[in-house]
């Protein structure tokens, strides 16, 4: 099969709700130490295949690997950086509601990508399974920064902010650079941050450890830039925000009116951006979007729940959001991924098949084409 090219009208953020078999698998190694590492990838190589093949008899042009291998949508990925480890505290991240595990990202030493990271093989085994376009979806620079608190930033050198950034920025350079010798040709890098930041609480929290909000913003912006500016020509860059997405809940709230000339000057290709709730105001932000072949995918369809958006809604939505940005440059998606974290959405297998197979549909109904 001919492997189009990105970007879609249709498409997902990447993560999946895990296979039964993963679940038990990971219980087994990581709390039971019943099962070894090579026991537990066993099971995620069996399980993967269906997942890949779910999303192709959906009609989706571009497939992941649900990040079935992952905890976190983003942890997993920096703690497999050099320079940067995960340690488990007594306290999580606070969401609506409920707190997410206590892992915090510690940077020790001098930050960089290594030859070997293991999401590099992880990529090649989606696309060698997969009859359409391969995509992996990895934590954009922003997190390294955003989730590691100041005091556990060690290095001295890191004191200063622009040091850290230029070496983040670094990083993520190289990473680019594997992961296209690798063979990928869509990379998504979520930098939700963005979206975090339009959060008067977490604008508080962040000029509490000493920082400015909005500077935050052109440094995150920056960062991606320099990420991606030597990409090759064929490799195509998407990045997704959101505000937080822990079993069906939210951690921030605010429209994005504050970050949407730094989102829209990152370069990035295709601009997965949250939706589905008033939680993320106004649709007025993306008139900022250059006219041009960058494309916004609309985040109308909310994987925090399970009732099916109505064609006739999503039309609307589309219809309110041109007014802004020329249909051309829009295509529809979930609002987030469907398992940020291993527990996932309190959603079943099902609801997340429709979810996925209402995006095929609205796109075909809206634009004739996926």
């Amino acid at each position: 099969m001919s492997r189009k090219t990105p970007p879609f009208r249709a498409d997902h953020v990447g993560s999946l709700l895990r296979p039964q078999s993963v679940t038990n698998a990971r219980r087994k190694h990581f709390k039971e130490n019943s099962i070894s590492s090579k026991e537990l990838k066993v099971v995620e190589d069996m399980a993967i295949p269906a997942l890949i093949k779910m999303q192709e008899d959906i009609g989706l042009n571009a497939v992941t690997d649900g990040e079935a291998r992952r905890s976190f949508w983003h942890y997993d990925f920096m703690g497999m950086l050099d320079g940067l480890t995960l340690e488990e505290r007594t306290e999580g991240v606070q969401f609506a509601g409920m707190k997410l595990r206590p892992i915090f990202p510690t940077i020790t030493g001098k930050l960089d990508f290594p030859d070997e990271h293991p999401m590099l093989d992880h990529f090649q085994f989606l696309a060698h399974r997969s009859r359409v376009i391969p995509k992996i979806s990895i934590p954009g620079p922003s997190c390294c920064h955003f989730r590691t608190s100041p005091k556990d930033i060690i290095p001295k050198e890191y004191k200063d902010h622009q040091a850290l950034f230029a070496d983040i920025a670094n990083t993520y350079r190289k990473a680019v650079k594997k992961f296209y010798e690798a063979g990928c040709r869509y990379l998504q890098m979520d930098d939700i941050f963005f979206a975090y930041l339009c959060d008067p609480k977490h604008r508080a929290i962040k000029k509490a450890e000493g920082y400015d909000p909005d500077t935050l913003f052109e440094s995150y912006s920056w960062m991606m830039r320099e990420a991606i500016k030597d990409r090759p020509n064929d490799m195509v860059i998407g990045m997704h925000m959101c505000r937080g997405n822990f079993r069906s809940t939210h951690a921030a709230e605010g429209s994005y009116d504050a970050a949407a000339e730094a989102i829209f000057s990152t370069g990035v290709d295709i601009f997965f951006m949250e939706y589905d709730t008033e939680r993320a105001g106004g649709l007025a932000p993306i008139r900022l979007l250059p006219k041009g072949n960058q494309r916004i995918m609309a985040g109308f369809i909310t994987t925090k729940t399970a009732e099916l958006e109505s064609m006739d809604w999503l039309k609307s939505q589309i219809e309110e959001a041109s007014k802004y940005v020329d249909i051309d440059q829009l295509g529809i998606a979930p609002q987030c991924g469907f398992a940020s974290t291993e527990e996932g959405n309190t959603i079943t297998h099902d609801d997340q098949r429709r979810k996925l197979e209402l995006v095929v549909k609205a796109a075909e109904e809206i634009w004739g084409e996926i």
